[in-house]
């Protein structure tokens, strides 16, 4: 497997994450609900471990698993963008059935506005292009991050995605 070398820029540099990363993919997750409004608790909401544990067992996969990081000279690691690999039934465009899914886009907000989350999700899709295989990549955009996703190709589905909320989550 070839190791994608991201950017390097003075103030900051782009890495594929390690499972010792997981405490800020859970970090700058938290940040992302917030900025969506949605609450995330205190910081020992149970479901920050859960997410820990969560990230630390998919980071382990690294062929069907990936995340990448900005690290930040000042503040550490401040953006990050997460990607995974999904099999379904075959088809005609896309022989594999492999799809990918872009989640958790997030950029600390004393940090926005610099080209971390374009950065991160360029190593990501090229991780998606160079190492998986994958046909299609979709992900759930917000109003604050679809002219990003747009700018690098992303556009609504031939089919719109519905969703159907089971039981309350808990």
């Amino acid at each position: 497997m070839r190791e994608i070398d991201p950017p390097t820029t003075r103030e900051a540099r782009v890495r594929r994450a390690t499972a010792e990363d997981a405490h800020e993919l859970v970090r700058l997750r938290a940040l992302m609900l917030d900025a969506m409004d949605i609450p995330t608790g205190p910081a020992k909401a149970p479901w920050r471990a859960d997410a820990h544990a969560w990230f630390v067992e998919r980071l382990g996969r690294p062929e069907e698993f990936a995340a990448f990081l900005v690290e930040d000279l000042e503040l550490g690691v401040v953006s990050c963008a997460v990607g995974s690999c999904d099999r379904h039934a075959p088809g005609p465009a896309n022989r594999s059935g492999l799809h990918g899914h872009v989640f958790n886009v997030s950029t600390d907000p004393r940090r926005r506005g610099r080209g971390h989350a374009r950065a991160c999700l360029d190593a990501l899709l090229t991780w998606f292009t160079e190492e998986t295989g994958v046909g299609v990549v979709n992900l759930n955009a917000t109003a604050d991050g679809a002219g990003l996703y747009r700018s690098l190709g992303f556009a609504a589905p031939r089919f719109p995605a519905l969703q159907l909320r089971i039981g309350t989550g808990g």
